[in-house]
Formats: structure tokens, C-alpha cells, sequence
């Protein structure tokens, strides 16, 4: 997913001159190819998240459309105060790209994982918040950012993500149906789990389980309308992402059901909300904290049992 946004955005910069790309020492390997193409649209600020939070801010001001690329916990958690103050406050249109969501920088350990992030985010108005599925998703996400007149959010996944899409091109905003059920249940999903939640649907089906599967690419602002249109379809409405339950999608579904009636129930699958002490592979750490496709399948078929 990372190549994906990052290519698009540098194919972008033969038609824009407007286009610069900050990282924090992140990003090596990835970024080689805009570097060498645009050095004087490039800087790497190192281990200095605050100044690089509120240097994008100054060149947004300037008349810059501003990437700044890092690792989620050095551009958003250590600089939550630069972040609200100086362009969520301000509504410049700066781009923060955020790598590693979920626990995908495993076994890096918890001060790598970005769980908690969703919930921060819910506390700065006006920033659009995007958590591409797949690679595709990760290109349309990269294509509307370039438009994006105000504060844009986007968190991508660390590996190499599956693509999951069958069209190429479509409308990021939307919520997209990737598999349309005849049950009663509807499965929602955002960003890194999205290949075990695939996984799982067809692990479902060998069992006549047939699920409406939908990506929810924006996260914020949620689409209500929409939602509210699946949780009065479905008598259940899974959610399952690679977060703490209490604070991410799954958590912004519950309250939505709580405030409307004829609402179907809402199971959220997630990480529980306490600190991860555990360490190892990705593959391992989604099977401990039941977010694996087998775990997911098997939590669907004991609710309908």
C-alpha cells in the first residue's frame, strides 16, 4: 500500500509543482525514487516530529500541498499538540500519511503498534480520516488526497497487503460492498485486516454462511446514512479491524445504533483495550488476539449458533 499512495503522488509531481513530501527518517526505500526525482520537494527532518509537524503547517501556508510520512506513532501521537494546533486548528490541507496501522510493524512491539489511533483522531474536528484495505483502495486514497482541501489522515498498512478489489477505479469516499450476502449478517472492516476478513467470508461460505462483506474506507467523517442503512437490514453487524474495540470503527457503530431505532445488534471484533504485552509475527499476533480469519469465522458461526 505504501508504494501505491507514494507512486501516485509522484506521478503527480510531473504535473504539480506545488507537490513536498516530508518524512522523519521513515520511509527509506520507499521514497527513493521522489528524492531523487524532486530534491528540492523533499526533506528528511529526522528525529524531530514536533518541527516537522509545524514545518508542514508553514509550507501549507506558503501555498504547499504538504505530504508528511511516518510512522504512526511519531506523527500523530508525539506530536498530538503541533497536529491540533497547527493544522487541524488552522484547516490547512496538509496530508499526514501514517505507516504501520494496526499491529502490522509486528514484533516491533507496542511502542511501534498504532491501536489507538482512531479514537485519538476522533478528538480533532474537521480531519478527514481514510484506511485504505488494499493496494487499489491505497491509490484511490492517494488521488483524492491530492484534492483534499483540508486536514486528510491517511493510515496504511506495513506488508505487502493483498488486493482485494476487482474494479481499479471508484468513488474512495464510499463505503465499498466487496461481497454481497443473502444472510442476515453484514461483516465491516477497514485497513490491515481486510485479507483475513476475505479469509473468513469464504471460510463462512463451506459452511453455507453467506455475509454481506463491506470496506469502510473513511472513517471519519462516517458515512451515517449509510451505516444506519446496514444496521437496519441486518439482524447482526460485525465489525473487524486491527484496533482496540472500544474506540474504532466498531465502537462509532454502537453509538450510532444507540441513537437510532431498529438497529440491528453490533458485535465489534478487535484487540482488546489493554496494552499488548505480547511479541511476534504478524501472522502469530492476529491468531493471539483472535482477529485471525479462523478466530473471525468461528466467533460469526458460534454468534448464529
Amino acid at each position: 500500500m505504501r508504494n501505491s499512495f507514494i507512486d501516485t503522488i509522484t506521478v503527480e509531481c510531473e504535473k504539480r509543482e506545488d507537490l513536498f513530501l516530508i518524512t522523519g527518517d521513515a520511509g527509506l526505500g520507499v521514497l527513493d525514487h521522489f528524492k531523487e526525482q524532486y530534491p528540492d520537494r523533499f526533506l528528511n527532518l529526522g528525529v524531530a516530529e514536533q518541527n516537522a509537524v509545524s514545518m508542514a503547517a508553514g509550507l501549507a501556508m506558503s501555498g504547499y500541498k504538504v505530504y508528511l510520512y511516518n510512522i504512526i506513532p511519531f506523527l500523530l501521537y508525539r506530536p498530538y499538540e503541533q497536529v491540533r494546533n497547527d493544522i487541524c486548528y488552522q484547516n490547512l490541507p496538509v496530508v499526514l500519511v501514517g505507516i504501520g496501522s494496526g499491529i502490522t510493524q509486528a514484533p516491533a512491539g507496542m511502542t511501534h503498534y498504532s491501536v489507538e489511533d482512531l479514537g485519538i483522531v476522533q478528538t480533532l474536528p474537521g480531519l478527514t480520516v481514510l484506511s485504505p484495505a488494499d493496494p487499489v483502495e491505497a491509490k484511490m486514497a492517494a488521488l483524492f488526497s491530492l484534492e483534499c482541501r483540508s486536514p486528510l489522515y491517511v493510515r496504511l498498512a506495513k506488508r505487502g497487503e493483498p488486493v482485494i478489489h476487482s474494479q481499479t477505479f471508484f468513488d474512495i469516499t464510499e463505503p465499498q460492498i466487496i461481497k454481497k450476502g443473502q444472510g442476515e449478517i453484514a461483516v465491516l472492516f477497514h485497513g490491515s485486516i481486510a485479507g483475513e476478513v476475505i479469509q473468513a467470508s469464504r471460510n463462512l461460505e463451506k459452511d453455507n454462511i453467506s455475509a454481506t462483506v463491506i470496506s469502510v474506507p473513511v472513517l471519519q467523517p462516517l458515512n451515517q446514512a449509510f451505516m444506519l442503512q446496514q444496521l437496519r437490514e441486518h439482524k447482526f453487524i460485525i465489525s473487524v479491524e486491527e484496533h482496540f474495540v472500544n474506540c474504532g470503527l466498531g465502537g462509532m457503530l454502537k453509538k450510532l445504533s444507540c441513537e437510532h431505532k431498529g438497529c440491528g445488534e453490533v458485535i465489534a471484533l478487535g484487540i482488546d483495550y489493554k496494552f499488548i504485552h505480547d511479541i511476534n509475527d504478524l501472522q502469530r499476533m492476529r491468531e493471539l488476539h483472535n482477529i485471525s480469519s479462523v478466530k473471525i469465522a468461528g466467533k460469526i458461526k458460534s454468534l448464529l449458533a
